[in-house]
């Protein structure tokens, strides 16, 4: 199937294929049919499957026919739950629209100017990107028509409301006309979740994509460390030893990835930091020295988890566990994009050992556990929940994303520029053509 297949408009099929997408995954070629044909949907799709896309193309298909409703109001509002995701979203939205010359966006999000946003709501805007809080403060102000709005997306709406931004979402939804398409995506379908989507959607057509393991694009190892000093000491080495382009490394605190953002300057690292208290221009600033290449190492809270997009980033680090077991998934999705290979370390002290079983849990699969040579913990955890392999680091195997056996991570250090990890075997052919991947 190609994306000129599904109904799409030409101007938006011709700015795709300049792209280099060809091909749409399996979330796009279900939910862009049923949205075009006018269907509410519940869709549950995981992290880098594409799901930005699947809503964006229909939403920017409305807007190839000029609307007959009055007024400077979107006719498509899309809520997401972080600046970031947000940002990323109208980033993408202007790709994929850039053939339609008249398209206006806008962005509302904490932190930014309202003056800047303020003058974008004086003028039509024809698809708008917002985080629930910001929207609610324009709304109060009046400056938010939603007479024309065509159709509303809730993008990871999960994550909105584990933020707790339920009542704003229900305060925006009855603003707008009852008449509107509406498209939810999320992790999962079910409990608060699904009780929102009722509330929300009209027979809606629900669509479940089987989770899909990302044949190879992400090596994934454990680490067990003894403490905090222990730990440290295996982040040092791994930095020095595994030949990266660019690393996120993510903590709990935003008082944690300061302190190592300037531990990491300190030892001659271009590093930096990111996270939920810095004022949005620093914010701005940061990823796009990040973009760039100016920034090595980001260190970041789960503010970054979800929404970057950078293709150089070649390894994650999770110096500190998820608080939720969900967001081990975003976090080392911020590697391994654009169809270039990743790896995913992560640090745990041995006593936090049920933390990394929620996580294998979720994921219904073990993370590799390997050790660095001379730096092998003192304590094992316990074996409750399945039999892992303690190696000295000799390769016993390839570690593919999601499969079965593993290479452990053992301190090797490149060779010939090299990543230090043995090579994976082949992608599959279903990998070979491109598609829209933004989360």
């Amino acid at each position: 199937m190609q994306f000129t297949d599904l109904g799409l408009a030409p101007t938006i099929t011709r700015a795709l294929e300049e792209a280099g997408y060809t091909s749409p995954t399996p979330v796009q070629g279900e939910s862009i049919p049923a949205a075009l044909a006018g269907n509410d949907l519940l869709v549950s799709a995981q992290t880098g499957s594409g799901k930005t896309a699947a809503f964006l193309l229909p939403s920017l298909q409305k807007l190839t026919v000029k609307s007959e409703g009055r007024g400077n109001g979107p006719r498509i509002l899309v809520l997401t739950p972080t600046r970031e995701l947000a940002q990323q979203v109208e980033k993408n939205a202007l790709e994929y629209g850039k053939n339609l010359r008249w398209l206006r966006t806008a962005c509302l999000v904490g932190g930014a100017s309202f003056g800047f946003q303020t003058r974008a709501l004086s003028r039509p805007v024809d698809l708008m990107v917002a985080t629930p809080g910001r929207l609610m403060d324009h709304m109060r102000q009046g400056r938010v028509d939603f007479s024309r709005l065509e159709m509303l997306v809730l993008d990871e709406a999960d994550r909105m409301l584990d933020m707790g931004f339920i009542e704003d979402i229900e305060t925006i939804v009855a603003a707008t006309p009852a008449n509107r398409q509406t498209v939810l995506f999320s992790a999962t379908l079910d409990g608060t979740v699904g009780k929102l989507a009722e509330k929300l959607t009209r027979q809606p057509q629900r669509i479940e994509i089987a989770r899909v393991e990302s044949g190879g694009q992400i090596e994934e190892h454990l680490l067990y460390a003894d403490d905090q000093r222990h730990k440290d000491r295996l982040l040092e080495h791994i930095l020095k030893e595994a030949g990266f382009d660019q690393a996120v490394i993510f903590t709990a605190t935003k008082i944690g990835s300061e302190e190592l953002a300037d531990k990491l300057a300190d030892q001659g690292y271009s590093a930096a930091c990111l996270h939920g208290d810095m004022p949005q221009n620093w914010r701005n600033r940061t990823l796009n020295d990040l973009r760039r290449g100016r920034i090595r190492v980001l260190v970041a809270t789960d503010v970054a988890a979800r929404g970057i997009d950078v293709p150089t980033i070649t390894h994650v680090i999770n110096y500190d566990l998820p608080k939720q077991a969900e967001d081990y998934v975003h976090r080392i999705g911020r590697t391994g994009r654009a169809g270039r290979d990743g790896t995913a370390i992560t640090l745990a002290e041995t006593r936090e050992f049920h933390r990394v079983r929620r996580i294998e849990q979720y994921l219904k699969r073990q993370i590799n556990e390997g050790v660095i040579e001379g730096m092998e913990p003192t304590r094992r955890p316990p074996k409750g929940g399945g039999q892992r392999r303690h190696t000295g680091g000799k390769p016993d195997g390839q570690r593919r994303h999601g499969s079965g056996s593993g290479q452990p991570y053992a301190g090797r250090k490149p060779s010939g520029g090299g990543s230090g990890y043995a090579k994976r075997a082949p992608r599959s052919a279903n990998s070979s053509s491109r598609a829209p991947r933004a989360d």
